[in-house]
């Protein structure tokens, strides 16, 4: 059996979670389907996806089309909660993009064609809701070619569309318009075959249009678009069969070297960790022993074991089942307590290092209501972030105070109802704000060595030397050492200290795209522990960093806007009093204008709040991450959580009294 991982994605109220109920139900895996509103739904399993009627969490179901496993995987659909889609991204073999008929292409769209579009992911389009007042057919294909993607093409049509009687039909090859769009789309990918629809002398068949369009749509080159509706079925049993041919032999066979992928954890019923496993290639099987690899901050490769005490594989429906997961599938595995999401099991080869979405550009301090919950708290957003490493937690040890990185503020929200359904604890949120980070202004070395004369505070010797990177290229540690003048544990203690120590850099932000160069080293045998590295580390980089000297830069956004043209002058006001910066102003047709510019972070919630009210709620916005400029004005200083180690006397009377 072949098995084939599609995710389903949209922007928000496109109708995600209802196709997943329809293509249940028609495969016979449910005798009623579900609703949002009603909270009764397969995938929105937790009580505040209910609450809310929104994905939040990725969720997986099963069903068979002929000899075809296919995994669903229901995406969030709202920007806040990106990092699950790029999780889920990572393990599709194909996608299916909904866009509703009456909305249309809207901001989230965009942003998920793009990445289909990078990533190579095939993927059908589904346009839903055509059952609804307000649906477009023909023009919305217009606007798909215009904001999505030119290499698409209509392969159903609809009759008495915007109405309950509305019909979606497959489109007949024998049409001559039809074939002759078809050939133009599949023709801009294909001479040969573009060549043959020229020539006089050759007739192409309905076979050799519809192989053609199997082959470019498999291989992410063109995006059929199906019509129909969730709530009715119109046009899902097309869409079904669509699924079922983009099935494909995996690469790699049951007998070869497992490659699996954590993408998913989940706490079971008694506090276990569960993963959520996609295999590539190899199996899986319960009470054997497996191989884990993991990626660090610093580009290096972890690698520990486990014994997995359950496999069970998603089979035909939301419930998964004991078996051996085999290449395709997606298994829940039990036994790995110290599993993340990213890691891989069986092989490093692979790994993924960049990500797909920016990170977090807010962060916000978060505080127990009830004094007597303070330290639970703690604990509890530990857990979470196991869970999910976007929700990265900070703790200042002079205050005690909490802070969390942030995508928005719904992801607030969320936290908040997550932390007192699960875990008792009733919280409040401060005010979000800008996620700075700092960049070396130059290069800069220090060095702590062992003394032959005087007392020795540590037994270490330790030189470093800091060089910024490139924008982007991120932070990397390299050795001008030999490997082996060091016991592997102690460079191990050292390159992890440095990483820590660079999340706090001159002005308490994280210190990016850096060139970490360990210079010299030594120890004293048998006196010199890991422990003496990483107190002596944190000095030697903070030596380094006032040397090379830092300056503070604040997220930016990426801002598009489509408005109608008479509320352009209303909005430039409005753009100016948020900060934000135009570059770009355009008119797309006699009503409609584009604006684009940038805008820092912490002004693009006020926007989004703004919009529809000085575009009478026509307006469209786009915002997407656009890297950091360099901060003008007062610089904001965050203090260190802890000892630190830009203060040396502070630093090393702490140091010395945790040794004590």
């Amino acid at each position: 059996m072949n098995f084939l991982n599609v995710g389903i994605l949209a922007h928000v109220d496109a109708g995600k979670t209802s196709l997943t109920e329809r293509l249940l139900f028609n495969a016979g895996l449910i005798a009623k389907i579900g609703s949002v509103d009603r909270g009764d739904t397969q995938t929105d399993s937790h009580e505040l996806e209910r609450r809310r009627g929104i994905t939040i969490k990725s969720a997986v179901v099963s069903f068979r089309v002929n000899d075809v496993h296919v995994n669903l995987i229901d995406t969030p659909g709202h920007s806040d909660f990106v990092a699950e889609v790029e999780r889920a991204l990572r393990m599709l073999d194909a996608a299916v993009l909904v866009i509703s008929a009456v909305e249309g292409v809207q901001a989230r769209t965009r942003v998920l064609m793009r990445l289909l579009v990078r990533m190579r992911i095939p993927a059908l389009i589904f346009v839903n809701k055509i059952d609804r007042m307000g649906a477009r057919d023909a023009d919305l294909v217009d606007s798909i070619r215009e904001h999505l993607t030119a290499d698409c093409v209509a392969v159903s049509t609809v009759a008495a569309i915007g109405t309950r009687a509305a019909r979606s039909r497959p489109r007949d090859l024998t049409d001559p318009a039809f074939a002759e769009e078809l050939a133009e789309v599949l023709g801009a990918h294909d001479e040969s075959f573009l060549n043959a629809y020229l020539d006089d002398d050759v007739q192409l068949s309905t076979q050799d249009y519809a192989g053609q369009l199997s082959r470019q749509v498999r291989a992410g080159l063109v995006y059929p678009v199906h019509f129909g509706s969730a709530i009715t079925g119109e046009g899902i049993d097309q869409l079904t069969d669509a699924l079922g041919a983009m099935a494909a032999k995996p690469a790699a066979g049951p007998a070869a070297p497992l490659k699996a992928t954590v993408f998913k954890l989940e706490r079971g019923r008694a506090g276990e960790n569960i993963a959520y496993v996609r295999t590539f290639a190899g199996s899986i099987r319960a009470r054997e022993r497996v191989r884990i690899f993991r990626r660090e901050r610093g580009g290096g490769i972890h690698e520990f074991g486990g014994r997995l005490s359950a496999v069970r594989v998603f089979d035909r429906g939301a419930e998964a089942h004991e078996a051996v997961a085999l290449p395709g599938a997606i298994a829940k595995v039990s036994g790995l307590p110290e599993a993340r999401i990213g890691d891989q099991l069986g092989s490093a080869d692979g790994l993924a290092t960049d990500p797909l979405f920016a990170p977090p550009s807010m962060e916000a301090v978060v505080s127990a209501r009830h004094p007597g919950q303070r330290a639970v708290l703690f604990a509890a957003l530990q857990r979470l972030s196991e869970q999910d490493p976007v929700i990265n937690v900070r703790r200042d040890a002079l205050e005690g105070t909490l802070s969390v990185d942030l995508y928005g503020e719904v992801q607030k929200e969320v936290l908040a109802a997550t932390l007192a359904e699960e875990f008792g604890i009733e919280v409040e949120f401060a005010s979000s704000q800008p996620l700075y980070v700092e960049r070396l202004v130059g290069g800069g070395e220090a060095l702590e060595e062992i003394s032959l004369d005087g007392p020795n505070f540590f037994w270490a010797t330790v030189g470093l030397r800091l060089e910024p990177s490139a924008p982007g290229s991120g932070t990397t540690f390299r050795l001008a050492v030999e490997l082996g003048s060091l016991p592997l544990a102690f460079h191990k203690a050292i390159e992890e200290t440095v990483l820590q120590t660079l999340r706090y850099g001159l002005y308490g932000w994280s210190v990016i795209d850096c060139a970490i160069t360990l210079t010299r080293t030594g120890y004293a045998s048998p006196i010199s522990a890991a422990g003496d590295f990483r107190s002596a580390t944190p000095l030697v980089v903070a030596d380094a960093l006032k040397r090379a000297g830092t300056r503070v830069y604040e997220p930016v956004h990426r801002f598009s806007l489509e408005v109608p043209e008479d509320t352009v002058s209303v909005l430039l006001a409005t753009l100016n009093a948020v900060q934000a910066i135009p570059d770009e102003h355009r008119v797309r047709s006699a009503r409609t204008a584009v604006l684009g510019g940038v805008i820092p972070a912490g002004r693009v919630h006020t926007l989004a709040q703004r919009v529809p009210e000085v575009t009478r709620g026509e307006g469209t916005l786009l915002i997407e991450f656009d890297g950091y400029r360099p901060l003008v004005g007062p610089v904001p200083v965050r203090r260190h959580p802890g000892a630190s180690p830009y203060d040396r006397e502070k630093y090393m009377l702490h140091a010395l009294g945790r040794v004590s």
